[in-house]
């Protein structure tokens, strides 16, 4: 939703989910996603970057993503990580961090 706030800023947004392409795709139309989101079925980008994690949920452990965002420098180096993430307001935290 606030995908006008980071035109112009040289950013790219990517999500990240362990569902299937069809499944995917579903979910990014019945949401009205504007930004790409990648495919993780076999959940090896979720591991490497540390967020494939045991939740519980009614009290049954399942694994699953947390929800994170990471904020990476034009040098592809991690600028800052932003764990537990709550969508409203977000976008706003990630602006500050990126000194906007």
């Amino acid at each position: 939703d606030a995908e006008k706030k980071f035109r112009g800023r040289d950013t790219v947004i990517l999500g990240v989910s362990p569902d299937a392409p069809e499944k995917q795709a579903n979910f990014k139309r019945r949401h009205g996603l504007n930004f790409t989101l990648l495919c993780d079925t076999d959940h090896s980008l979720a591991e490497a970057y540390q967020v494939w994690k045991q939740k519980s949920f009614l009290g049954k452990k399942y694994m699953g993503i947390e929800r994170t965002t990471y904020l990476i420098g034009k040098d592809g180096r991690i600028a800052k990580i932003f764990q537990k993430v709550k969508p409203l307001g977000h976008a706003d935290q990630v602006l500050a961090a990126m000194g906007a």
